[in-house]
């Protein structure tokens, strides 16, 4: 196995690659062919023989899939080689944007159970709720998610998708170690509040799509190769003005790749890892090559004028994502206070 770069995400103790593997799009791509799990099997070896250990995936992804696929690759590797983070919370509601939410004690507790049976694994290394409930306390789903780290189910607690308030009450229930975010050159906002609360509370970030859900791995064609249901047609930023917009953006940010000496997604994720060591981002592919480079991406220096050179040009245009999609996003994830729950 290679030697990868190590970082530490939370004050509890969890190591993981600086890069680590985002797994949905094995089992629940964007289009309507499902990749053979053959081949997304060896993808995984090629990932941990690479030297990531650290492998992102939820029972949701397919649903239930996901996990099944990650269980099945990781039979015969020894399990201390991978740190797995998996999540829970969503049900799936038929339609995109329009999921069932839930953190109550006993339904946080048969999702851990069916995950440890789906992954064939004893213990959980960092186990996410995946969009907080927001009608019941944050305390209730973490007493529980607490007794499970006592009990050695899971080793550390994370948060998908949190506030700052959520963030701070979860974490005074029991420490919270990673909190799973957007963030990339094609999304900043949680810069505002959200990082910031998690670095003052010593809390690891874990960005997911770094790479801008595809913009800033293929740049304007990737509109050019999507099926006809892949939900990213209706992201704003890919639409009318705004995709103009955001063409020429990434024509800009493509140009400094070239000038680093690298391509498009290494220099985006690039600037993600260059973000701190409290940073560990989980782009997600399908192919060998992709990986590959992805892994190119930590080779790439960028000075402290680079950094400000590449934020004041990815001047991308449009919400993140449709309306739908941000019903339970951090925006949104504020929980009834404790006291109120207590009275009922």
């Amino acid at each position: 196995m290679s030697d990868l770069k190590r970082i530490k995400l939370g004050s509890q103790g969890l190591e993981v690659s600086a890069l680590g593997l985002g797994c949905m799009r094995m089992s629940s791509g964007y289009g309507p062919t499902k990749p053979e799990e053959e081949e997304m099997i060896k993808l995984i070896h090629h990932a941990i023989n690479s030297g990531i250990t650290h492998l992102d995936t939820s029972d949701f992804y397919g649903p239930h899939a996901n996990e099944i696929l990650i269980g099945n690759a990781l039979k015969g590797i020894e399990r201390e080689k991978v740190q797995l983070a998996t999540k829970f919370g969503v049900k799936f509601g038929g339609i995109r944007g329009n999921e069932e939410i839930h953190g109550e004690p006993e339904y946080v507790r048969a999702s851990c159970e069916a995950s440890l049976k789906r992954l064939g694994v004893d213990y959980i290394d960092l186990y996410y709720v995946h969009r907080i409930d927001t009608k019941i306390p944050i305390e209730i789903t973490m007493d529980e998610l607490k007794k499970l780290v006592e009990e050695g189910k899971i080793k550390y607690i994370g948060l998908s998708e949190a506030g700052p308030e959520t963030i701070r009450r979860a974490h005074a229930v029991h420490p919270i170690t990673a909190v799973q975010l957007e963030w990339s050159l094609w999304t900043r906002d949680a810069e505002e509040e959200v990082i910031p609360t998690c670095r003052e509370l010593g809390i690891g970030i874990v960005p997911y799509g770094p790479l801008g859900g595809g913009f800033l791995a293929s740049g304007p064609k990737l509109m050019d190769n999507m099926a006809d249901n892949d939900f990213r047609k209706i992201f704003p930023r890919l639409q009318g003005e705004n995709f103009e917009h955001n063409k020429v953006v990434c024509e800009r940010v493509n140009e400094m790749a070239e000038k680093k000496g690298c391509i498009l997604p290494q220099l985006a994720l690039a600037w993600v890892l260059h973000q701190g060591d409290d940073v560990g981002p989980i782009p997600g592919t399908t192919k060998v090559e992709n990986l590959n480079q992805n892994l190119g991406a930590l080779t790439v220096k960028l000075t402290a004028e680079d950094m400000v050179e590449l934020e004041s040009v990815a001047s991308f245009k449009g919400p993140r994502m449709p309306e739908q999609f941000l019903v339970h996003s951090y925006k949104n994830s504020d929980t009834p206070p404790l006291s109120s729950w207590k009275s009922e």
